[in-house]
């Protein structure tokens, strides 16, 4: 009946607070200044020290756009419900904040393809890696790895759009993923099923085999070096991206598998869960790669 108002959800909280669920806003607020002033250092210390500019650094400030965006995208809808009980979310805002979750990962996962690649070239043919990877080409693969997200995952939000939503309308995270959504509906959402575990697999799998594969093509070119010294040295280069990956990956698998098999398990966990895969590599990504490249620790202290 298209005289029906949209449906709106209702945002989860941590099972048995009550009225202490205010405290929880800290915690998640601390952690989004963390990332905020983090990754706003790595974009301005490589916006200034020109020794930065290079393809590397600007998939590091394309990085920490995203992970910018990401946070911006969910925390201070979440701290709306945590501070001020506003729990409840529009259908049309809950369908934008699933798309700039999916369609942001999405271009994360490309961004640190890119940046395995980036090795590679380096490691395994250091002679092509400045005609190759020029700071254009570096600019091109950035929009390549939006314009991809949004292609993947725009059918997302149109494919539950005709939806109903006649049942429960409480979601399991204080945000809005597709498959919660999905799951809260009383209709037919095979369609929605297949495309959102194609497009998964086709962005973020394959993603994730390509930078397996780099690196199992570094490993056998650092192998290939005479001395063991001369090979940490080279493969030093890589742990700060190796980290990143990790810190990507890991949450998005727990909290693929939690959706996927873990129907059973407290709420909390389901929570938690979310506010890793959405925080944690927000917060880590400008630690790790400030403790590792000095430039940006120079400029980062300087600046300060």
């Amino acid at each position: 009946n298209s005289s029906e108002p949209s449906p709106s959800f209702q945002l989860a909280g941590l099972p048995g607070l009550g009225a202490a669920q205010c405290w929880v806003g800290v915690p998640l607020c601390s952690a989004y200044v963390l990332a905020v002033a983090g990754n706003g250092a790595v974009l301005l210390a490589v916006r200034l020290e020109p020794s930065l500019h290079s393809p590397m650094y600007l998939f590091l400030c394309m990085l920490a756009a995203i992970d910018l965006g990401l946070a911006t995208a969910t925390v201070p809808r979440a701290l709306s419900f945590y501070w001020l009980g506003s729990r409840e979310i529009g259908f049309a805002a809950c369908l934008l904040q699933m798309f700039l979750i999916h369609a942001l990962s999405a271009a994360e996962s490309a961004v640190l393809l890119a940046m395995a690649l980036d090795r590679y070239v380096a490691i395994c043919h250091p002679l092509r890696h400045a005609a190759v990877l020029t700071n254009g080409a570096a600019a091109k693969v950035g929009l390549l790895a939006l314009a991809r997200g949004v292609l993947f995952f725009l059918p997302l939000p149109l494919l539950l759009l005709p939806l109903p939503f006649c049942g429960s309308r409480l979601l399991s995270h204080s945000f809005c993923l597709h498959q919660d959504v999905m799951n809260l509906a009383c209709a037919n959402t095979t369609p929605s099923v297949v495309y959102g575990l194609t497009a998964i697999l086709l962005v973020m799998g394959l993603d994730a085999v390509l930078i397996c594969l780099s690196y199992v093509l570094i490993l056998r070119a650092v192998l290939r070096l005479a001395a063991w010294r001369e090979r940490l040295k080279v493969f030093s280069t890589c742990v700060a991206h190796i980290c990143v990956v990790l810190a990507f990956y890991v949450p998005l698998i727990g909290l693929s598998v939690v959706h996927r098999f873990g129907k059973d398990l407290a709420p909390l966990v389901h929570i938690v869960m979310g506010n890793i895969y959405i925080l944690v590599p927000a917060m880590l990504n400008p630690i790790i790669y400030g403790v590792r490249t000095k430039q940006i620790q120079r400029r980062i202290l300087s600046l300060m």
